[in-house]
Formats: structure tokens, sequence, C-alpha cells
């Protein structure tokens, strides 16, 4: 009982260290793909705010990254819509370091997260 206990107090340790340890950051660096044309475009897109990527729509709600590594392991929360569409074809986080994970699911435009925009 007493090792139980002891190993649910290392793990909630643990994630309160694993927490504070990560940063929100003002904004985000996104790249975008055009399968079609093979263009590809680099936008950076501020905290509560929407940019264009191609003919998608992308919100940006917050950036976050660990402290001790804000280039690589960066994810961010996307909403991301096709233009004058009423439904998100993307809602969810990404991880800049492993993109497939929660990846946009779109026949023509691809999204990802390159980095935080750090202070």
């Amino acid at each position: 009982m007493i090792r139980a206990l002891a190993a649910a107090l290392t793990f909630a340790a643990g994630s309160a260290l694993a927490q504070e340890s990560v940063v929100s950051a003002p904004g985000a660096v996104l790249r975008g793909l055009d399968k079609v044309n093979g263009q590809t475009v680099d936008v950076e897109v501020a905290k509560g705010e929407t940019a264009e990527v191609f003919g998608l729509d992308v919100a940006l709600g917050d950036c976050r990254y660990p402290v001790d590594n804000p280039t690589g392991d960066a994810y961010a929360y996307l909403t991301i819509w096709e233009r004058d569409a009423r439904q998100a074809v993307f809602d969810a986080w990404m991880i800049a370091s492993s993109p497939a994970l929660s990846a946009l699911d779109h026949a023509r435009y691809d999204v990802w997260v390159i980095r935080c925009m750090t202070p």
C-alpha cells in the first residue's frame, strides 16, 4: 500500500515538473504545401489569430514548447478550414517533431508546425 502511494506521488510530482517546464509562445511558424504544384510557404501566426495558407484558413489557439528544446518539440493547437466553409477540416494539437501523429487530411494542401515563435 505504501509503495503504491509512493509511486503515485512520484508520478504526480513528475507530471507537475513536466508541466512547469513547458512555456506558451506568442505565436507559431507553420509550413504549407500545395501538393498539386509542389509550392511551399512559411507563415507566422500569432496566438488567437488566423492566417491564410493557400486555400485554407488556419487559426492558432496556442503554441507550447519545452524550455530545454524550443525548436524541436513544439506543439500547437490548430483549427483549419477551407475558405468560405463553416466546418473545420482539422481541429487538434499538432506536434512539430512528429506531424504525422495528428495530421491534416486534405486532398490538395498540407499544413504542419515548424516551431513556436520564441521571445
